[in-house]
């Protein structure tokens, strides 16, 4: 039995996962001094460890369950209960009050909201895909990611946010949205972001958003991050200084090199063609999670597949785009590279739903495809 289930991984997309997680792990330990660099290090390699159980157990569970509107309603309500609960218990890091602090590790809800938020999505979608073109679907759609975006956006957490947003746009545009509906939504999200700039963003998100237009207006103040990032990427050139040698990352200058920051820290030391390798494994991965969705049994494990895609390239997309200067900082982890439990466990168990998914694989046809996905 056990045999029967491995076989239904991937492992190809296992192969391009390891040295995606290994070039995190010598960053973490070149980088830090030795009485905290271990720290990182070995408390990273028991997160890898933990995620990997994670992800063979789901492998072998029937999600099927999950098609249930009931139970991913409930799923739905008790993470947005626990989003909630964080105003009264959660720790607050960074400005964002959006972690629950357990004294030897911390936890970060929003990350496996996410996953929630996919499931339910490719739920909606799926039962809704003839008449998908219905505007009336954009906005009910919109208000399950409303829910946890205003959450999180409270705490505040604006990189979560923009994940969510993010995920409810693509599986929006993948399940089939008319094209002259994009234009609404661009609009609609100007409107809001307007909005949620005078209203709800604090002094710090807004001096960031500012900061991104112009990086090096406040080197010593808010684009103080930006710089010291493009700098670290910058002097790798195109070989790195070598593993161990990143000096933005040992003399400190570097602000959390072991997360947020990890691809800069990463790309001072590897360079040019270190920078150009990790992307290129990304995209594998992503190859691998879009080829995995288009044999879903239905549409359900499609979307879902899908969606772990746009999942995983926006934060790919995010986090790079701030270490390379041209998106806001964000406090958005690289997944599989960055230091962290939450994200790391999350991201394995979205690809192992995934894995369980395979077993009612079906064999889609090309012409099949054509006219599934991307309203006219």
């Amino acid at each position: 039995m056990i045999g029967l289930a491995t076989k239904r991984i991937d492992w190809l997309m296992v192969f391009f996962i390891l040295p995606i997680m290994a070039f995190g792990l010598f960053t973490m330990k070149s980088f830090v001094p030795a009485e905290s660099g271990g720290n990182f290090f070995e408390r990273q390699i028991i997160w890898i460890i933990l995620s990997f159980i994670v992800f063979f157990i789901f492998s072998f569970i029937d999600f099927r369950f999950l098609k249930r509107t009931d139970t991913l309603v409930f799923l739905f309500i008790f993470f947005s209960a626990i989003l909630l609960l964080l105003f009264v218990l959660g720790s607050v890091a960074n400005g964002a009050q959006s972690w629950f602090d357990f004294g030897g590790f911390s936890f970060q809800p929003a990350d496996m909201m996410k996953l929630i938020l996919v499931l339910v999505l490719a739920k909606y979608f799926s039962r809704r895909h003839v008449e998908i073109r219905n505007i009336k679907h954009l906005f009910i759609s919109g208000l399950y990611a409303l829910v946890p975006f205003l959450l999180v956006l409270l705490q505040p957490d604006f990189g979560s946010a923009m994940i969510i947003f993010l995920i409810w746009f693509g599986m929006v545009l993948v399940s089939g949205i008319s094209k002259r509906h994009l234009l609404l939504v661009f609009l609609g999200g100007t409107a809001i972001f307007v909005s949620m700039w005078f209203f709800v963003f604090a002094d710090y998100q807004k001096d960031r958003i500012t900061n991104f237009l112009n990086p090096l207006a406040d080197i010593h103040g808010s684009g103080y991050n930006a710089f010291q990032s493009t700098i670290a990427v910058g002097s790798g050139e195109v070989t790195g200084k070598g593993l161990g040698f990143g000096t933005q990352s040992r003399l400190k200058f570097l602000p959390e090199p072991e997360t947020d920051f990890i691809y800069a820290a990463y790309s001072e030391e590897w360079g040019f063609v270190g920078s150009v390798l990790v992307l290129v494994l990304f995209a594998l991965v992503v190859w691998r999670i879009l080829q995995n969705s288009l044999y879903g049994a239905t549409n359900f494990e499609m979307l879902y597949g899908m969606g772990i895609a746009i999942f995983f390239m926006s934060h790919i997309l995010i986090n790079i785009g701030m270490n390379l200067g041209i998106m806001p900082i964000s406090g958005i982890p690289l997944p599989f590279m960055s230091y962290g439990g939450s994200h790391l466990i999350t991201e394995f168990a979205g690809l192992g739903i995934l894995m369980s998914m395979r077993r009612y694989s079906r064999i889609a046809h090309r012409d099949d495809m054509k006219h599934e996905f991307l309203g006219a």
